[in-house]
């Protein structure tokens, strides 16, 4: 099977403009998580999925300088987006590491891409339950991406009513009918859910610098939990911006119709 890492990206973000071509370290945002990604083992390839707006042309110059693989496609519906990148790519099974996602942690990526391959499974997202979706959990699904299938995708596709899936498309997967799902539950406590672990706004980019610029670059989830615990302040730079991402998701949450 072919199992390949995809990253969603757009350049046109309002609440943090260019955020995938910010600088830490000295190298873009998305450059530091594709080294991250690099060190996986189950996977065949990293390829950005941009669009075909011209926003992105900017991204693309500098994927094409890096000799990074990318796909340009529909630039609000994710979902086709996908399909139409694993089409070209002859891709298996899709790790969709969301470009925003940085912390993401490569065990995860290879566990889910593991589970993927040797069961009888169409999706996997991690969670803090069996039962009921949390999308608002920034420190689960700031460490764990999810993964899905090709048939899946193009099960979804041949059904959904809408055209626009750029804001909450994993929900798509979990409550299509016909399509087997489970949660990849990481146990979390108080302390763990104050983390917030995403790239969405200025505060964000604050605290990735403190945390790229403390840790080494190929840093495990155990590190990321040891460097809030020593440092606790770390928790207070983005603790007034999860109002606002809650508002916007329910505010742009696409349509389920199917």
């Amino acid at each position: 099977m072919n199992i390949d890492i995809f990253i969603p990206v757009r350049l046109d973000s309002t609440r943090l403009p260019k955020k995938h071509l910010q600088l830490i370290n000295g190298k873009p945002v998305l450059q530091n998580l594709i080294e991250r990604m690099s060190v996986c083992k189950e996977i065949r390839h990293v390829i950005v999925c941009c669009t075909t707006d011209s926003t992105d042309d900017e991204l693309v110059d500098f994927l094409k300088s890096k000799k990074i693989k990318f796909f340009r496609g529909n630039k609000k519906d994710i979902i086709q987006r996908f399909l139409d990148a694993a089409k070209k790519f002859d891709t298996d099974i899709i790790i969709d590491v969301e470009g925003d996602k940085i912390y993401t942690d490569p065990a995860y990526v290879d566990q889910i891409a593991t589970k993927l391959k040797l069961n009888d499974l169409d999706f996997i997202i991690a969670n803090d339950s069996k039962s009921i979706f949390n999308a608002s959990d920034h420190f689960i699904h700031g460490i764990a991406p999810s993964g899905f299938t090709k048939p899946c995708l193009e099960k979804i596709c041949t059904s959904k009513m809408t055209n626009d899936t750029e804001t909450g498309y994993h929900e798509f997967f979990i409550k299509f009918p016909n399509i087997n799902s489970e949660f990849l539950v990481i146990e979390t406590n108080d302390f763990l859910n104050k983390i917030r672990l995403t790239l969405d706004y200025p505060e964000d980019l604050k605290l990735a610098e403190e945390i790229f610029g403390t840790l080494e670059p190929n840093f495990s989830k155990e590190e990321l939990i040891k460097l809030f615990k020593e440092n606790p302040h770390l928790l207070t730079i983005t603790e007034n911006v999860d109002k606002k991402w809650i508002q916007n998701y329910q505010e742009n949450r696409t349509k389920l119709d199917f």
